[in-house]
């Protein structure tokens, strides 16, 4: 099977669960695609809405998430279930989410993926849209910074740092092909702060939160049973969501990300400084 095929999903499938933020109990449905039409999201409960691509061009927010649509409705928190296609190079598909946010699972892309690989991939006809830089882009916000370089692959650098004990200064690079994301990053989860959980819920935020589909840090560490899935799971769940982000450029990305503090609103930002610098690349096996 040629890489430098387009692919959707082998068949339609759809998973039922929570929403993060909303707690509203919602089902997404992931549906083939033709060629061309690459990643979009669309409510089935809201009559009229017509389906909008995964672009940066249709990020309505990006508070804790990241939100697409348009000035009538919104998905939220559709990032883990993007990251899951993008990670395995899906690059047509229909997201149908029948509510406000896309379910949330455990925190990570391992349901999702899960999913994806019982389904398997199917080929187009047509190349793979393939994007590289003409130059390196940079942007910053306080002590964040996220640069976009030319590269022949896709190749990330993430770094984070809180001043939590279970925490502190963490560091991963991986360049992820579908076998590396789904080994190394998809089952790391979201995660919060127990001190911020009352503030969040007040502002109308994780009302689905739960230590089933978070990682919560206490003062001393994880509160949930079995702690941490790794001790860098931290740096690994804000890769997972890069990955995602990174997807807003609306084609396959080749280049050399290096993040800092990286997060939903930082990302959006270093991907429209980068739309003038992408230029079509030939796609190859």
């Amino acid at each position: 099977m040629s890489e430098s095929l387009q692919h959707t999903v082998g068949a339609s499938f759809q998973l039922a669960g929570v929403g993060l933020h909303t707690g509203e109990s919602v089902v997404a449905r992931v549906r083939r695609a033709p060629d061309g039409h690459g990643l979009r999201v669309v409510r089935t409960d809201l009559p009229g809405c017509e389906a909008v691509p995964w672009v940066e061009q249709h990020v309505q927010n990006t508070f804790l998430a990241t939100s697409v649509g348009s000035e009538q409705w919104t998905v939220t928190t559709a990032e883990h279930l993007v990251a899951a296609l993008a990670g395995l190079q899906i690059d047509n598909a229909l997201i149908e989410v029948d509510g406000p946010e896309v379910p949330v699972l455990d925190g990570s892309s391992a349901g999702w993926v899960a999913a994806l690989r019982s389904v398997g991939r199917s080929p187009g006809a047509a190349s793979r849209m393939v994007v590289a830089l003409t130059q390196s882009v940079e942007v910053r916000s306080g002590e964040a910074w996220a640069r976009l370089e030319p590269a022949p692959e896709l190749d990330l650098e993430v770094s984070v740092d809180f001043p939590h004990p279970a925490i502190g200064m963490q560091a991963l690079c991986i360049r992820p092909t579908p076998d590396r994301f789904e080994a190394e990053l998809s089952w790391a989860r979201t995660f919060g702060f127990l001190e911020d959980v009352q503030r969040l819920r007040a502002a109308g935020r994780a009302r689905g939160g739960s230590l089933k589909n978070a990682i919560v840090f206490g003062p001393d560490g994880p509160l949930n049973p079995g702690g941490l899935r790794a001790p860098d799971e931290v740096v690994r769940h804000k890769t997972l969501d890069l990955v995602a982000d990174l997807a807003l450029i609306g084609a396959t990305l080749r280049a050399r990300v290096v993040a800092h503090r990286p997060g939903h609103a930082l990302t959006r930002s270093l991907v429209r400084a980068a739309r003038p610098q992408l230029r079509l690349v030939p796609a190859t096996a």
